[in-house]
């Protein structure tokens, strides 16, 4: 009787300290029936204790994942460790992106007998990231701008370092102004580069080949010392890139390849 009494009272205290914090918290047993929902979880869903004990909890937080598979919480007692997901669920008519963190709850005998959940609104946390994601992509076409020289041809000067990440947006721009432009000749000037590895030099070539099978040739200018060293010294092959030692001669070779001649004006 004591012992009772004492797991009463450890209970309550335990409902307690859940009730404190302020995001959703909230225990299910092995069928996925609500046992438990804080105060925070009430008020999220604007509804009364009796409306959420005993009911199945996809019923009260409906997302995508309910249901399936991806279920954090299913997927935590099956994998016997926490477990966190991201998903969007629609309450009082909003939709609002969530973060849910489960652990398996355990007995005596380490069997486990339901789990408990944490629920985050992460709708800060998303235009934040949105916010950076849309910065992160000005900065990449400040860094990387497709300049029309003349008619028919395309300069993309390149400064700085030069990672997989950027050579995949500076392959990116070029396609897409080659597409916009209906540009015949592009030039890819990379005077202001100052070291490549493999994977780089790679995607240089792959930018050579997809300009190609787009209708336009394209040219690789400013290749410095210290960059045709190591393209060498990797044993990349090189021969079926059209080189210029400077933006200067690329752009005669360009209009070379147009058929176009530029003569000074007499005074």
């Amino acid at each position: 009787m004591m012992n009772k009494k004492f797991q009463e009272a450890d209970d309550k205290l335990k409902a307690q300290i859940l009730d404190q914090i302020p995001a959703p918290v909230m225990a299910v047993n092995k069928e996925l029936i609500v046992t438990y929902m804080n105060e925070a979880g009430k008020k999220l869903l604007k509804k009364r204790t009796e409306d959420i004990i005993g009911v199945a909890c996809k019923d009260i937080i409906c997302t995508d994942q309910c249901g399936t598979d991806d279920c954090a919480m299913l997927k935590a007692m099956r994998l016997g460790k926490t477990y966190s997901s991201r998903t969007e669920a629609t309450l009082g008519g909003q939709t609002i992106p969530l973060e849910f963190s489960a652990v398996p709850l355990v007995d005596d005998s380490g069997k486990i007998i339901g789990g408990l959940e944490f629920v985050l609104d992460i709708t800060e946390r998303v235009l934040y990231e949105n916010r950076l994601k849309e910065q992160n992509h000005t900065i990449r076409e400040m860094s990387t701008p497709t300049i029309k020289l003349w008619e028919g041809v395309m300069v993309l000067p390149v400064v700085g370092v030069v990672d997989s990440m950027r050579a995949q947006h500076m392959m990116e721009s070029m396609l897409t102004k080659i597409a916009e432009t209906y540009a015949k000749v592009i030039i890819l000037d990379i005077h202001g580069v100052a070291a490549v590895d493999t994977a780089v030099a790679n995607h240089l070539i792959k930018i050579t080949k997809a300009t190609k099978l787009m209708g336009c040739d394209c040219i690789l200018s400013g290749i410095s010392p210290a960059v045709a060293q190591t393209i060498i010294q990797l044993g990349i092959d090189m021969e079926a890139i059209n080189t210029r030692a400077t933006l200067s001669d690329a752009l005669t070779e360009a209009f070379l390849m147009l058929n176009l001649e530029v003569n000074k004006k007499k005074r």
